[in-house]
């Protein structure tokens, strides 16, 4: 990531804190695209960043800030995968960290919170009840808050994502970026990466992906105002769902989130929880890439704007895996999840799907 260092917030002789995050691979997925007859689908694999996920690029960036600004204690609420990163980052940095999460969260996050050092705090509710509790003890303490869109470090370090994704399509972008939505720091940090590699002429102008926000049917504040013409999202009152990075019931950028999607000519999906999870094993089965549902998530809509005509063959397409499948093996192994639709007859067709 720090290869786009002089695009980065680092002053004369900062040097970041580093385990090696960014540069992930944009995988090609033939298979998964020949079940929806497109020819260019490809699959931004985040989940091979350090902490296994995209939020490795944002918590580089805002701890590297910290440790410059000689902050000694971070603290963040988190869905799991945020807390994960900052808390290895933190330990790299040799500063501590608080993390604020929700007690129903997946317990493989809360432990790899504490296998990095962080201290733990179990919330009861979801990240806006997380938030306001890290905001009422950090303030008191003079803790560095990195929130998402309060720390600028987090979007800064998501658009180097835009980066890599120009440079590793020849330096053109896709006609679509279908990504998952929760904080909604990758939508607002990639087109910032894309205003800025015009203006030094890396790009040309005028040309930018359609950008598809993706959230579950049980927490969809922002594809709800983006359909509805609101210009700001209002809270989601009951929000469920098995991706626990797409439960995110308010969201604190909600208001540039939708005015990037309508610049871009996008649109906001939902799908459904067992569509996702059954896309968990469509992609593993198909592409051998481990996708969290949030992932799979972007699979399961660009299926929907395929069908309804949205997206066409010759379109390119870019889906972003935002993170593993490890902390979330409880759901497979429910039992309710198989590939469905056209991908359940290719995958049982396929020879390397055989026992």
């Amino acid at each position: 990531m720090w290869r786009y260092r002089e695009l980065m917030p680092l002053l004369p002789g900062d040097e970041p804190i580093t385990l090696g995050e960014g540069f992930t691979p944009l995988v090609h997925a033939r298979r998964l695209g020949q079940t929806l007859g497109l020819d260019r689908l490809f699959i931004k694999d985040e989940s091979l960043n350090p902490t296994n996920s995209f939020k490795a690029r944002g918590l580089s960036a805002a701890i590297t800030r910290a440790k410059t600004l000689g902050a000694t204690t971070v603290v963040l609420p988190t869905a799991g995968n945020a807390g994960n990163a900052a808390a290895a980052y933190a330990a790299a940095a040799g500063v501590a960290c608080q993390v604020f999460i929700p007690k129903d969260a997946k317990q493989p996050f809360i432990d790899e919170c504490r296998l990095y050092g962080a201290t733990v705090t179990l919330v009861d509710g979801h990240i806006v009840e997380a938030g306001r509790l890290a905001a009422e003890q950090g303030k008191p303490r003079g803790w560095y808050d990195v929130s998402t869109l309060r720390e600028p470090g987090r979007v800064e370090g998501k658009k180097t994502m835009g980066f890599e994704l120009a440079e590793q399509l020849n330096w053109t972008l896709p006609d679509w970026i279908v990504y998952p939505t929760g904080g909604g720091t990758g939508i607002v940090g990639m087109w910032k990466a894309f205003d800025e590699m015009e203006a030094i002429g890396w790009l040309a102008p005028g040309r930018r992906p359609r950008m598809v926000s993706v959230q579950s049917e049980g927490c969809a504040p922002i594809v709800r105002a983006f359909h509805q013409g609101a210009l700001k999202a209002t809270l989601w009152e009951d929000a469920h769902t098995a991706a626990d990075g797409l439960r995110v019931p308010r969201a604190i950028g909600d208001f540039i989130m939708l005015k990037n999607i309508r610049e871009s000519g996008g649109t906001g999906v939902t799908v459904s929880d067992e569509q996702m999870i059954a896309d968990m094993r469509t992609i593993g089965q198909l592409e051998g890439v481990s996708a969290a549902p949030e992932g799979a998530a972007t699979f399961s809509a660009v299926r929907k704007l395929v069908e309804g005509g949205s997206i066409k063959r010759d379109d390119t397409v870019v889906i972003f895996n935002t993170g593993g499948a490890l902390k979330y093996l409880d759901l497979l192994r429910r039992g309710i999840a198989s590939p469905t639709n056209d991908c359940n007859d290719f995958a049982e067709s396929s020879s390397w799907n055989r026992e």
